[in-house]
């Protein structure tokens, strides 16, 4: 075992010997006033003092990663009583023993500011302030659940003519004069070069980049192509450098107007992330998307004001007019574009990376401008392009049927299982398939787009057979896993894990097999990091298929199920691991809270085996 792994191991055990203890007293809250009694009519500032008890930390407002819990504060309303937003402090940027991904958290005692202004003709004496802090603590080593912190403070109010005296004067005085939400540290930046590293990421880049191109194809920005370079030529005297820069400036407006939009939606979207887990705003977004779609088959169609339109058609001369013309062109094109576009802006808002958003509405403006500088610089090919025609709507269909299938997307976590997702999204693309090739009413002359139009439903049809083939797969592979589990056969392939049920424990009991219990949440970064070094130890692996491996999710902690196992268990923090006997008793000697690595568990894999 190396240092670095039995730092872990003794990191692990002081955990969770402090995760047993109760967690209500993780933190406490103060409310604290700039004078010692309000003046009506006034604006006063306030300040709620928070202390975290150590070892613990907890998350700051816009954590690093998108799977943890942000600390957020709400006041309770009170007539007459005006609050502005909580300013929490910058927070500091920490590197824990189990992760090499910065992290963002506050620790010990910081003030969250906001201001309270009091309406002139208050007439209570006093006031009763009261909110609830969100958020979720930490130690080095495992994470307790999200949890609310209600508070309540009395505040007097001075009578008419009485004055006030200041209170607190050395904390109000460094008072920040606006909190940053991120601070200026590299460490945030590594992070999000790590998440930029990803695979997944750069195809989601490469696929935006294709969708910006597409969207150049429908009725609404496919004849401004080639007005808007001739109006380049017009202003530029014939002179291709000077067509070439109106072009760049232009696309820079087009890269502004839809970055700031990616900016924002990733800023907003945070606030909501956690509804995100409700049905039924789920349903809702799903049937946006829906809308969005019979909007690309025609049924009902966008329209803009005039104005707007005018806006964008090139009264401004120079390249300042080119910037502008950029910045506009994006309402012009919204009844076609519109849908795409708003599809993507819920997408990044449920993600809720400032930085992401903005890139990938960056990479969707450059897909939309690249035709026009490219154009451009080959100024004599703008006589080449095909003529606008019914081949754009057939095009509008496509866009059409991707809205669809990110209407699906976004319903995942409400299908029953991955195999009716995946087949209702092969559905989807195998309608979309026959609809594009053979349905599509849409008629050209000439041999070409036939052939195309065939091309693409063949698309649909191939991207539709490799999501129906992995749906089906992974439904084989989990079948197969409990029937290995069961029979106990040993498979090359990682571990088989299974959703925690009661039934599931009485069964290994039953059978007398040893069982091992992860209680697990997707927030929970020691979660991770078990599976990612400790579960796919191929040791590990071996192992484990020896007991009943089950997995409780403790995310949300709705699940009656999860409920029930957690009590049961007395589950205070996660992750917590649990192993029981062949006789369904827990050895109790051998639960850990936290993160242990791959050697720590196999002994205590083999003492349950040995029976010790």
């Amino acid at each position: 075992m190396n240092r670095f792994s039995l730092g872990l191991a003794i990191l692990g055990l002081i955990s969770g010997w402090l995760l047993a203890q109760e967690t209500e007293d993780v933190l406490s809250i103060q409310v604290l006033a700039s004078v010692d009694r309000l003046q009506r009519g006034a604006t006063h500032p306030i300040a709620l003092e928070v202390t975290i008890r150590e070892p613990y930390h907890i998350n700051s407002e816009t954590p690093t990663q998108d799977f943890l819990v942000p600390t957020t504060l709400t006041f309770s309303e009170i007539e007459g009583v005006t609050f502005t937003a909580p300013e929490l402090p910058p927070a500091d940027v920490r590197i824990l023993s189990f992760s090499q991904i910065p992290l963002e958290v506050y620790e010990g005692t910081i003030y969250i500011f906001s201001t309270l202004t009091l309406d002139s003709d208050y007439s209570r004496p006093g006031i009763i302030i009261s909110g609830i802090l969100h958020y979720q603590a930490c130690d080095d080593n495992a994470c307790l659940p999200p949890a609310e912190f209600p508070f309540e403070a009395s505040l007097d109010v001075a009578a008419d003519g009485e004055a006030a005296l200041e209170t607190h004067s050395r904390i109000f005085a460094d008072r920040p004069a606006a909190a940053p939400r991120r601070t200026e540290d590299a460490a945030p930046q590594a992070g999000m070069a790590q998440n930029l590293g990803e695979r997944g990421l750069l195809l989601t880049f490469i696929l935006i980049f294709l969708g910006g191109l597409g969207l150049n194809l429908t009725p609404c920005v496919y004849p401004l192509i080639p007005i808007t370079i001739g109006y380049f030529g017009g202003q530029a005297q014939g002179r291709r450098g000077r067509v070439v820069f109106h072009a760049l400036f232009y696309v820079l407006g087009m890269a502004t107007t839809y970055s700031a939009l990616g900016l924002v939606a990733a800023l907003t979207g945070s606030l909501f992330g956690a509804a995100l887990q409700n049905p039924w705003v789920l349903i809702g977004i799903a049937a946006v998307m829906v809308l969005l779609a019979l909007s690309m088959f025609d049924l009902y169609e966008f329209r803009l004001p005039s104005f707007l339109t005018r806006m964008a058609g090139g009264s401004r001369k120079g390249y300042l007019g080119a910037f502008v013309m950029g910045l506009t062109v994006g309402f012009v094109a919204a009844p076609c574009i519109g849908p795409f576009v708003l599809g993507l802006l819920t997408y990044v808002g449920e993600r809720g990376d400032p930085v992401l958003g903005f890139l990938m509405f960056f990479v969707l403006a450059l897909g939309l401008g690249v035709p026009f500088l490219f154009l451009a610089i080959f100024s004599g090919s703008i006589d080449r392009l095909p003529r606008s025609g019914a081949w754009m709507v057939w095009v509008r269909s496509i866009f059409g049927f991707i809205l669809i299938a990110m209407a699906v997307f976004f319903l995942r976590p409400l299908f029953p299982d991955s195999l009716v997702y995946h087949l209702t999204l092969a559905l989807v693309l195998f309608l979309g398939g026959i609809f594009m090739a053979w349905l599509e009413p849409t008629k050209m002359p000439g041999k070409v787009f036939p052939v195309v139009r065939n091309l693409i439903g063949m698309a649909f049809f191939v991207l539709a057979l490799i999501f129906a083939t992995s749906g089906v797969r992974a439904y084989v592979n989990e079948t197969l896993a409990e029937a290995r589990v069961a029979s106990g056969q040993r498979s090359s392939r990682g571990i088989h894990w299974l959703p925690g049920t009661e039934g599931r424990l009485e069964e290994a009991a039953a059978q007398t097999r040893p069982v091992f219990i992860d209680f697990y949440a997707d927030w929970c970064i020691p979660c991770k990091e078990l599976d990612d070094s400790t579960f796919s130890a191929q040791e590990v692996i071996d192992l484990s298929r020896r007991f009943v491996m089950l997995k409780v999710d403790l995310s949300g902690s709705q699940n009656p199920v999860s409920v029930r196992l957690k009590n049961r268990f007395q589950v205070k923090g996660v992750p917590t691991l649990v192993w029981l006997r062949p006789d369904g008793s827990e050895a109790r000697e051998l639960r850990e809270v936290g993160f242990i690595p791959a050697g720590i568990m196999l002994e205590k894999m083999n003492a349950v085996l040995s029976g010790r």
